[in-house]
């Protein structure tokens, strides 16, 4: 089984977010691999990782980050893959705003889709659903997916219903 997205981080003290979208690719049966690659630590290894990225049959590159989160502008300038960025709230981190700001902040031509600071399982669900443009299985599975996110709060609002107060009008 060959991935078809790469989850990298700038170094395993951001494993526990990045599990995150693994989890979740893993549920929908979506073949990945993990690696810390770091653009200012390896900066020759990520190269060459962006530049061959496709080649090994990637199509979505899940790039995590903390700190001066630069990899994955560093990664989006040297592929035409989809990047999806992760901003890392890291030991180093001004409140997480350092790592959103080096990643949504990226010049034209070079784009990265930001998600939430420690947004990691959102950026698998969208990574699934860029996926899910070309392959009908995949789509099949978010719509799926979707319809359980809708369940259970119709689920919960039946519950809720069922809370009895004086001054309740629901």
């Amino acid at each position: 089984m060959k991935p078809i997205v790469s989850i990298i981080m700038g170094s395993t003290s951001d494993l526990n977010v990045m599990l995150e979208a693994a989890k979740i690719l893993n549920e929908f049966s979506i073949p990945f691999e993990i690696n810390a690659l770091s653009a200012h630590r390896t900066p020759e290894i990520v190269m060459d990782f962006a530049e061959n990225a496709s080649k090994r049959g990637i199509k979505v590159i899940i790039a995590g980050a903390g700190g001066a989160a630069h990899l994955p502008g560093v990664i989006a300038a040297s592929t035409i893959l989809p990047v999806i960025g992760v901003p890392i709230k890291s030991s180093n981190s001004i409140d997480g705003w350092d790592s959103i700001l080096s990643i949504l902040q990226m010049p034209a031509g070079i784009p990265v889709a930001t998600l939430s600071l420690d947004g990691a399982k959102n950026a698998g669900l969208l990574a699934i659903q860029i996926l899910g443009t070309s392959d009908e299985k995949i789509q099949n599975k978010m719509i799926e997916y979707k319809l359980e996110l809708k369940n259970k709060i119709i689920k919960a609002n039946k519950e809720l219903s069922e809370i009895k107060y004086e001054y309740k009008t629901n």
